[in-house]
């Protein structure tokens, strides 16, 4: 067992471990520093920013009419329970590990490096999709907006998906240009940016709630729980794979239709982990990063809880519409005005989501670089505003062109499995340090350690089942790539690795 003053590498080869003390000297050094400006507020907003997006929008609808109907609220719920779990998993590790990189950071400090690798891995790819993903879904509200005013987009520039021949979405790579310069800038503006738009949000969402109550229909509720159908998945590498291995069938609607529909709407949560990069930012990471995670995830949770509540309370689940539910429900209720202000509170929020997953994978990056495993070029900061400002212009310049050239429909599944991945990890990791260094000081402790850890991973493992067959392959093939970058190039550049004396740290 691991000494306080144990502050050396532990285990040899692809296990090996970074130290907890390792780790946090490593923010000490003056060109891999980042600059700490963050509290638990603007943790707090960039949870909540980051989280209220494509979900409360667009999959209410969707999940309503096809999964669950008014029992989508419970599978709200289901997920938030899911999240919560892992929440207080991210919340010890951040509070004990204040450093850039998230899951990342907290597996290289328990289960070794090439997890750490893995994880790490894993979330440039989830960080990557989801900014993309999103900034094609903000460039469809927006030219949605214009066209109400009469403003018509070339369909050359406005994406695969609606250009016949050659098309580019010119609005997508633009915003996320905007934002890469934006987190150059440094984190105090990102937070104030985010502050405002979130505060846009908030306000949309309290009028569909508000509003949207004087227009409910008891009625509406009736079945509040629908009668269960079999899930018409077609089979094959498109049928979840729990489907396959166990020959287990998830049902639409009924009360296992409730855990389907919180596998679908799990995507609406997708986000809190993204605060945990942000604790080497923090002004006082032991307090405010619990806070941070914990708070975004109750009060999102509230809100989906209400809104699927009021939606599904204004317009019977059958006749709501996919697309865009929330806008469509005041619709069908004779109040357009609502359902523009709906939204242009879309498009606003949405911007808020696509520069934090941004923020997210580029400290994921420079975490990586700074260890060694990915080139150290990038591990430097800007001498002026502190940021990492190499990896987020590499990155910020890749995702843009894949969000202007690419319609990415079915990628958009990874996100969620690569999210659920860094859930396993976090909690095993959680399980690990408890064992192999008790005598930590923990200014957060997870509770009932190890007995809520399983539970988490078992939660996050079942909702992984539910996933595609194919989406599972996929995530196979990125994860097969990353293991031949970690073994040609990763190890043997890797600090921890080349660590000959205790100055190399």
């Amino acid at each position: 067992m691991s000494t306080q003053q144990d502050t050396g590498p532990s285990g040899d080869g692809l296990f090996r471990t970074k130290t907890v003390e390792q780790s946090i000297r490593d923010t000490e050094e003056p060109e891999h520093a980042l600059k700490k400006s963050l509290s638990a507020l603007d943790l707090t907003v960039f949870g909540v920013g980051v989280i209220i997006g494509t979900g409360i929008f667009v999959l209410t609808g969707k999940v309503a009419k096809e999964t669950a109907g008014p029992a989508t609220a419970l599978a709200f719920v289901a997920a938030g329970i899911v999240c919560a779990l892992a929440a207080l998993c991210y919340a010890e590790f951040a509070s004990t590990v204040p450093v850039a990189g998230s899951a990342y950071t907290f597996s290289y400090a328990s289960l070794g490096e090439l997890v750490a690798w893995t994880i790490g891995w894993d979330l440039v790819l989830e960080f990557a999709l989801g900014t993309a993903v999103v900034a094609v879904g903000w460039s469809g509200y927006v030219r949605s907006l214009m066209d109400n005013v009469g403003w018509h987009m070339p369909a050359a520039l406005s994406g695969p998906d609606v250009a016949e021949g050659f098309g580019f979405d010119l609005l997508a790579f633009l915003l996320v240009l905007l934002l890469t310069v934006i987190l150059v800038l440094g984190m105090k503006l990102s937070a104030r940016v985010t502050a405002v738009v979130v505060a846009i949000k908030l306000t949309v969402v309290m009028i569909v709630i508000i509003a949207g109550a004087f227009f409910i229909k008891a009625d509406n509720y009736s079945p509040f729980i629908p009668p269960a159908q079999p899930t018409p998945s077609g089979g094959g590498w498109n049928a979840p794979l729990v489907q396959l291995i166990f020959g287990y069938a998830p049902t639409n609607f009924g009360v296992l239709g409730i855990f389907t529909a919180a596998s679908v709407v799990f995507f609406a949560f997708i986000g809190f982990d993204v605060v945990a990069t942000a604790a080497e930012e923090t002004k006082i990471p032991q307090r405010d990063m619990p806070r941070g995670i914990l708070g975004s995830l109750v009060i999102c949770t509230v809100l989906y809880v209400a809104v699927s509540l009021v939606v599904t309370g204004m317009q019977h689940y059958t006749e709501m519409s996919v697309s865009a539910p929330l806008a469509d429900a005041f619709k069908a209720v004779g109040h357009p005005v609502y359902a523009g202000i709906i939204s242009f509170g879309a498009a606003v929020g949405l911007i808020t989501v696509c520069m934090i997953l941004l923020l997210g994978q580029t400290r994921v990056f420079f975490a990586m670089s700074r260890d060694g495993l990915l080139p150290r070029f990038f591990s430097v900061t800007h001498p002026r505003f502190r940021t990492p400002y190499r990896p987020t212009i590499l990155l910020g310049v890749i995702i843009a062109i894949i969000a202007g050239f690419t319609s990415i429909n079915e990628l958009a599944t990874l996100v969620n499995i690569g999210t659920l991945f860094a859930f396993v990890v976090v909690a095993l990791g959680v399980i690990v340090l408890r064992r192999t260094r008790p005598e930590l000081h923990r200014a957060f402790r997870t509770p009932w350690v190890p007995f809520l850890p399983i539970v988490s991973v078992a939660a996050s493992v079942w909702l992984m089942l539910n996933l595609p067959a194919e989406t599972w392959l996929r995530f196979a093939v990125w994860m097969v790539l990353g293991f031949l970058v970690y073994f040609l190039y990763g190890r043997s550049h890797s600090r921890l690795g080349r660590l000959g004396s205790e100055s190399e740290y």
